[in-house]
Protein backbone atom coordinates (compact mmCIF):
# COMPACT_ATOMS: atom_id res chain seq x y z
CA UNK A 1 0.00 0.00 0.00
CA UNK A 2 1.17 3.46 -1.06
CA UNK A 3 -0.43 6.57 1.08
CA UNK A 4 -0.32 9.99 -0.97
CA UNK A 5 -0.56 12.90 2.03
CA UNK A 6 -0.69 16.32 1.82
CA UNK A 7 2.10 18.28 3.66
CA UNK A 8 1.60 21.06 6.71
CA UNK A 9 1.44 24.14 6.41
CA UNK A 10 3.19 24.63 9.69
CA UNK A 11 6.23 22.70 10.08
CA UNK A 12 8.76 22.05 12.96
CA UNK A 13 11.57 23.85 13.55
CA UNK A 14 14.89 22.21 11.81
CA UNK A 15 17.25 21.99 14.51
CA UNK A 16 20.86 21.36 14.59
CA UNK A 17 21.39 18.60 12.55
CA UNK A 18 23.24 17.87 9.65
CA UNK A 19 22.46 19.60 6.77
CA UNK A 20 20.52 18.44 3.87
CA UNK A 21 21.69 15.89 1.52
CA UNK A 22 19.87 15.81 -1.46
CA UNK A 23 21.19 13.43 -3.03
CA UNK A 24 19.92 10.90 -0.18
CA UNK A 25 16.58 11.91 -0.65
CA UNK A 26 14.49 8.63 -2.12
CA UNK A 27 12.92 8.65 -4.96
CA UNK A 28 16.26 9.85 -6.96
CA UNK A 29 14.21 10.11 -9.91
CA UNK A 30 12.77 13.66 -9.13
CA UNK A 31 16.43 14.77 -8.12
CA UNK A 32 16.74 17.42 -10.94
CA UNK A 33 13.14 18.86 -10.33
CA UNK A 34 14.35 19.21 -6.94
CA UNK A 35 17.63 20.89 -7.20
CA UNK A 36 16.19 23.59 -9.75
CA UNK A 37 13.46 24.15 -7.40
CA UNK A 38 15.50 24.85 -4.54
CA UNK A 39 17.91 26.61 -6.23
CA UNK A 40 15.58 29.35 -7.49
CA UNK A 41 13.83 29.52 -3.78
CA UNK A 42 16.65 30.00 -2.21
CA UNK A 43 18.21 32.50 -4.64
CA UNK A 44 14.61 34.58 -4.18
CA UNK A 45 14.82 34.80 -0.93
CA UNK A 46 18.32 35.90 -0.79
CA UNK A 47 16.70 38.63 -2.58
CA UNK A 48 14.30 41.36 -1.90
CA UNK A 49 12.37 40.35 1.46
CA UNK A 50 9.48 41.72 0.12
CA UNK A 51 9.25 40.04 -3.16
CA UNK A 52 9.68 37.04 -1.74
CA UNK A 53 6.92 37.51 0.50
CA UNK A 54 4.71 38.68 -2.76
CA UNK A 55 5.92 35.47 -4.22
CA UNK A 56 5.03 33.34 -1.19
CA UNK A 57 1.96 34.35 -0.27
CA UNK A 58 3.46 34.99 3.04
CA UNK A 59 2.05 37.62 5.18
CA UNK A 60 4.02 40.26 7.43
CA UNK A 61 3.83 37.89 10.31
CA UNK A 62 5.40 35.24 8.28
CA UNK A 63 8.49 37.25 7.30
CA UNK A 64 10.69 35.28 9.16
CA UNK A 65 9.84 32.04 6.65
CA UNK A 66 11.76 34.05 4.32
CA UNK A 67 15.04 34.21 6.22
CA UNK A 68 14.60 30.60 6.66
CA UNK A 69 14.24 29.52 3.07
CA UNK A 70 17.35 31.52 2.30
CA UNK A 71 19.53 28.63 4.94
CA UNK A 72 17.77 25.71 3.29
CA UNK A 73 20.99 24.30 2.39
CA UNK A 74 22.62 24.70 5.35
CA UNK A 75 20.16 24.47 7.73
CA UNK A 76 19.98 21.01 9.90
CA UNK A 77 17.67 18.33 8.51
CA UNK A 78 15.61 16.16 10.36
CA UNK A 79 13.63 13.30 9.02
CA UNK A 80 10.16 14.71 7.42
CA UNK A 81 7.88 13.03 9.71
CA UNK A 82 9.50 15.34 12.49
CA UNK A 83 9.53 18.32 9.94
CA UNK A 84 5.51 18.38 9.41
CA UNK A 85 3.10 19.14 11.95
CA UNK A 86 -0.76 20.33 11.73
CA UNK A 87 -4.04 18.27 12.58
CA UNK A 88 -3.46 15.35 10.24
CA UNK A 89 0.29 14.43 11.35
CA UNK A 90 -1.03 15.29 15.35
CA UNK A 91 -3.79 12.66 14.88
CA UNK A 92 -1.59 10.28 12.69
CA UNK A 93 1.39 10.60 15.47
CA UNK A 94 3.87 8.96 13.96
CA UNK A 95 6.42 9.11 16.89
CA UNK A 96 3.96 7.26 19.20
CA UNK A 97 3.82 4.46 17.27
CA UNK A 98 5.29 0.98 17.99
CA UNK A 99 8.13 -0.07 15.97
CA UNK A 100 6.58 -2.36 13.63
CA UNK A 101 4.05 0.49 12.58
CA UNK A 102 6.47 2.57 12.38
CA UNK A 103 8.74 0.39 9.76
CA UNK A 104 4.63 0.28 8.01
CA UNK A 105 4.93 3.73 7.92
CA UNK A 106 8.81 4.24 6.29
CA UNK A 107 7.74 1.92 3.44
CA UNK A 108 3.70 3.14 2.79
CA UNK A 109 3.66 6.80 3.40
CA UNK A 110 4.92 9.59 0.95
CA UNK A 111 4.40 13.26 1.83
CA UNK A 112 3.60 15.64 -1.68
CA UNK A 113 5.70 19.44 -1.63
CA UNK A 114 5.92 21.99 -3.69
CA UNK A 115 9.47 22.14 -3.12
CA UNK A 116 10.88 18.37 -3.03
CA UNK A 117 7.60 16.83 -5.27
CA UNK A 118 7.45 13.86 -2.41
CA UNK A 119 9.56 12.66 -0.19
CA UNK A 120 8.95 9.68 2.43
CA UNK A 121 8.52 10.38 5.94
CA UNK A 122 12.27 8.78 6.66
CA UNK A 123 13.79 11.48 4.27
CA UNK A 124 15.83 13.76 6.40
CA UNK A 125 14.84 17.52 5.50
CA UNK A 126 14.96 21.25 6.40
CA UNK A 127 12.01 23.40 7.63
CA UNK A 128 10.78 25.45 4.70
CA UNK A 129 7.76 27.05 3.56
CA UNK A 130 6.91 26.61 -0.07
CA UNK A 131 3.44 25.58 -1.48
CA UNK A 132 2.50 23.82 -4.23
CA UNK A 133 0.45 26.82 -5.44
CA UNK A 134 3.44 29.12 -6.14
CA UNK A 135 4.62 30.14 -8.89
CA UNK A 136 8.44 30.90 -9.16
CA UNK A 137 9.52 33.29 -11.16
CA UNK A 138 11.77 31.19 -13.10
CA UNK A 139 9.58 28.22 -13.15
CA UNK A 140 6.32 29.12 -13.03
CA UNK A 141 3.95 27.12 -11.19
CA UNK A 142 4.97 24.08 -9.37
CA UNK A 143 1.76 22.17 -9.81
CA UNK A 144 2.94 22.39 -13.51
CA UNK A 145 7.13 22.12 -12.96
CA UNK A 146 6.90 18.62 -11.26
CA UNK A 147 3.72 16.85 -13.42
CA UNK A 148 6.77 15.61 -15.76
CA UNK A 149 9.13 14.20 -13.42
CA UNK A 150 6.05 12.89 -11.48
CA UNK A 151 4.64 11.08 -14.31
CA UNK A 152 7.98 8.95 -14.69
CA UNK A 153 8.40 8.20 -11.22
CA UNK A 154 5.35 7.98 -9.02
CA UNK A 155 4.13 4.63 -11.06
CA UNK A 156 7.15 2.63 -10.59
CA UNK A 157 7.01 4.04 -6.72
CA UNK A 158 3.07 3.04 -7.10
CA UNK A 159 4.59 -1.20 -7.69
CA UNK A 160 1.02 -3.17 -8.24
CA UNK A 161 -0.51 -2.73 -4.93
CA UNK A 162 -3.55 -0.05 -3.39
CA UNK A 163 -2.73 3.28 -3.72
CA UNK A 164 -4.93 5.59 -1.00
CA UNK A 165 -5.18 9.17 -2.18
CA UNK A 166 -5.50 11.87 0.86
CA UNK A 167 -3.59 14.25 -0.91
CA UNK A 168 -5.62 17.88 -0.99
CA UNK A 169 -6.27 19.59 -4.53
CA UNK A 170 -3.05 21.49 -5.18
CA UNK A 171 -0.96 18.83 -4.73
CA UNK A 172 -2.88 16.14 -6.85
CA UNK A 173 -2.35 18.00 -9.52
CA UNK A 174 0.90 17.28 -9.67
CA UNK A 175 0.66 13.64 -10.21
CA UNK A 176 -2.74 11.71 -11.40
CA UNK A 177 -2.30 8.60 -11.46
CA UNK A 178 -3.26 6.82 -14.80
CA UNK A 179 -4.15 3.37 -16.60
CA UNK A 180 -3.41 0.69 -14.44
CA UNK A 181 -2.46 2.27 -11.81
CA UNK A 182 -5.67 4.23 -11.28
CA UNK A 183 -8.05 1.72 -11.21
CA UNK A 184 -5.81 0.52 -7.79
CA UNK A 185 -6.43 4.06 -6.78
CA UNK A 186 -8.58 5.86 -3.86
CA UNK A 187 -9.37 8.99 -3.23
CA UNK A 188 -10.75 10.12 0.19
CA UNK A 189 -12.88 13.03 1.32
CA UNK A 190 -13.88 13.09 4.77
CA UNK A 191 -17.75 14.57 5.23
CA UNK A 192 -19.86 15.88 7.30
CA UNK A 193 -22.26 13.68 7.74
CA UNK A 194 -25.41 15.89 8.75
CA UNK A 195 -24.16 18.45 6.01
CA UNK A 196 -22.48 16.44 3.65
CA UNK A 197 -19.77 19.15 3.76
CA UNK A 198 -16.22 19.12 4.20
CA UNK A 199 -14.96 20.64 7.04
CA UNK A 200 -10.75 21.23 7.18
CA UNK A 201 -9.82 20.81 10.68
CA UNK A 202 -11.88 17.01 10.97
CA UNK A 203 -11.03 16.40 7.29
CA UNK A 204 -7.27 16.18 8.28
CA UNK A 205 -7.75 14.73 11.89
CA UNK A 206 -9.85 11.99 10.57
CA UNK A 207 -7.43 11.14 7.73
CA UNK A 208 -4.42 11.22 9.95
CA UNK A 209 -6.50 8.49 12.45
CA UNK A 210 -7.52 6.53 9.18
CA UNK A 211 -3.90 6.29 8.20
CA UNK A 212 -2.90 5.33 11.90
CA UNK A 213 -5.27 2.94 12.33
CA UNK A 214 -4.26 1.32 9.13
CA UNK A 215 -0.76 1.00 9.96
CA UNK A 216 -1.04 0.03 13.82
CA UNK A 217 -4.12 -2.59 12.91
CA UNK A 218 -1.56 -3.90 9.81
CA UNK A 219 -4.51 -3.99 7.74
CA UNK A 220 -3.34 -4.64 4.54
CA UNK A 221 -5.74 -4.09 1.33
CA UNK A 222 -4.87 -5.34 -1.99
CA UNK A 223 -7.41 -2.62 -4.09
CA UNK A 224 -9.61 -0.23 -2.69
CA UNK A 225 -12.73 -2.56 -2.46
CA UNK A 226 -11.08 -4.23 -0.05
CA UNK A 227 -9.65 -0.61 1.68
CA UNK A 228 -13.58 0.02 1.72
CA UNK A 229 -14.30 -3.47 3.88
CA UNK A 230 -11.30 -2.55 6.30
CA UNK A 231 -12.28 0.65 6.91
CA UNK A 232 -15.70 -0.14 7.70
CA UNK A 233 -14.22 -2.94 9.93
CA UNK A 234 -12.58 0.03 11.13
CA UNK A 235 -15.60 1.33 12.64
CA UNK A 236 -16.00 4.11 9.75
CA UNK A 237 -19.21 4.91 7.88
CA UNK A 238 -17.97 4.53 3.98
CA UNK A 239 -19.74 5.29 0.36
CA UNK A 240 -17.50 3.97 -2.44
CA UNK A 241 -17.60 5.02 -5.77
CA UNK A 242 -15.86 2.34 -8.29
CA UNK A 243 -14.87 3.87 -11.45
CA UNK A 244 -17.11 4.81 -14.67
CA UNK A 245 -14.33 3.44 -16.85
CA UNK A 246 -10.87 2.23 -17.19
CA UNK A 247 -7.85 5.23 -16.20
CA UNK A 248 -10.29 6.01 -12.97
CA UNK A 249 -10.10 6.15 -9.67
CA UNK A 250 -11.95 5.03 -6.83
CA UNK A 251 -14.00 7.87 -5.03
CA UNK A 252 -14.06 6.86 -1.45
CA UNK A 253 -16.14 9.34 1.16
CA UNK A 254 -15.77 8.88 4.88
CA UNK A 255 -18.75 9.76 6.82
CA UNK A 256 -18.15 11.57 9.89
CA UNK A 257 -21.05 12.81 12.28
CA UNK A 258 -18.97 14.56 14.80
CA UNK A 259 -16.61 17.63 14.04
CA UNK A 260 -13.76 17.31 16.36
Amino acid sequence: MLVLLPPSEGKASSGRGAPLKPEALSLPGLTAAREAVLTELVELCTGDEDKAREVLGLSEGLRGEVAKNAELRTAGARPAGEIYTGVLYDALGLASLDASAKRRAARSLLVFSGLWGAVRVTDRIPSYRCSMGVKLPGLGALGAHWRTPMASVLPEVAGDGLVLDLRSAAYAAAWKPKGEVAGRTASVRVLHAPTRKVVSHFNKATKGRIVRSLLTTRAAPKGPAELVEALRDLGYVVEAEAPARAGQTWSLDVLVTEVH
